[in-house]
């Protein structure tokens, strides 16, 4: 069962086109979920999806969402685990809180899992996205060429997202010419990231997403201390000041993605 399948409680019954989507962050696993969840939709954000990193997190993952209305989830192993295989991931990927396989990918800047362990969990993340028709999240460091190459070989599934994208304009053109969305989080505000903020002027709107990641990668003027969903308000706004346009307009077309992508369900009696 998919997303569009699920209890209509689950449905959001604002404007969604009003709000704001965090669709990376990582909710507290402490049992203080609550608290940031509410302080995001007090921030004008109507919907979270709690990103796992392995099996362990997608099952509280799916005890949140299963919770809480504005929560979804994701299930995947990400590279840093990918030594411990992918066992496990599959048999929650039916359940209706779940919306995409991941995060999953390559990361090469630390190499806690070896290179070629890290390519085989991505490369069957990626045939599991395909098989379940789920949307496809990538995590992806120092990796580029890699990543294109398992991505060719084994296939693009139709809802695929780059989550903190960290490439520049070309990376972004690859991105977007295999059909991909590109996600960028709170490093387009910082000073060390002119190339990142050049992509992010690049990126086809209709194609363009916001995250947070939290609780890392704080935006300016919030770093040094733990990100938080709400300040994806932040990220969107840095985003539509470097391509000179509305905020509110940049929330209109992220959101819209981002429902695409997930396949969010949307209460039509808000939208007209």
């Amino acid at each position: 069962m998919g997303p569009s399948d699920s209890s209509s409680s689950r449905i959001d019954h604002r404007n969604a086109v009003s709000t704001w989507i965090d669709h990376h962050c990582h909710l507290p696993q402490d049992g203080n979920h609550d608290a940031v969840i509410d302080a995001a939709v007090a921030a004008g954000v109507s919907t979270l999806i709690d990103v796992a990193t392995d099996v362990a997190s997608a099952r509280a993952a799916i005890g949140i969402a299963a919770e809480r209305p504005e929560v979804w989830a994701t299930v995947g192993v990400h590279p840093h685990d990918a030594s411990d295989g992918i066992a496990g991931v599959e048999e929650l990927l039916s359940l209706p809180q779940v919306v995409a396989v991941g995060e999953c990918g390559l990361d090469y800047h630390y190499l806690r899992s070896p290179a070629e362990q890290q390519k085989s969990a991505f490369a069957d993340q990626i045939a599991l996205a395909g098989q379940h028709d789920l949307a496809l999240v990538i995590h992806t460091r120092e990796a580029w060429d890699d990543t294109f190459d398992i991505l060719g070989t084994v296939g693009v599934p139709d809802r695929t997202v780059f989550h903190c994208f960290t490439g520049g304009p070309e990376e972004v053109r690859r991105c977007v010419e295999m059909g991909a969305f590109v996600s960028f989080s709170g490093i387009v505000t910082f000073p060390s990231a002119p190339e990142l903020r050049d992509a992010a002027r690049w990126c086809p709107l209709d194609r363009l997403l916001v995250e947070t990641d939290s609780p890392y990668l704080a935006p300016v003027p919030h770093r040094g201390r733990p990100n938080r969903p709400d300040l994806v308000v932040v990220v969107g706004e840095a985003v539509a000041a470097v391509r000179e346009m509305p905020a509110q307009d940049l929330a209109i077309h992220t959101t819209a993605n981002a429902r695409q992508v997930y396949r969010l369900p949307i209460d039509e009696a808000a939208t007209t």
